[in-house]
């Protein structure tokens, strides 16, 4: 899968089942400020990233993440290396 197919998917799932506006899924964005998240939301984030990528999302995972930018980047890195092994 290509980096801009994974972006647009992620940028999909937010506006459609986070409801954020398309205009704050910008990279440096605070993921946590920009997508309105709390501690409920971000489980569902998980959900969202395990059915949409079909890989598990370990909540240590998440301390490392910051921006949009770094969400994206930790998706992609996931999906790539499913894809390698």
């Amino acid at each position: 899968m290509e980096n801009k197919e994974i972006i647009e998917k992620i940028n999909f799932f937010l506006t459609d089942e986070f409801e954020v506006e398309e205009e704050k899924l910008v990279p440096d964005a605070n993921l946590k400020e920009a997508v309105g998240l709390d501690s409920l939301d971000y489980i569902d984030l998980v959900v969202a990233i395990e059915s949409n990528f079909s890989f598990k999302v370990k909540p240590e995972d998440f301390t490392t993440i910051i921006t949009l930018q770094n969400f994206y980047d930790y998706v992609i890195a996931k999906v790539h290396s499913k894809e390698a092994a």
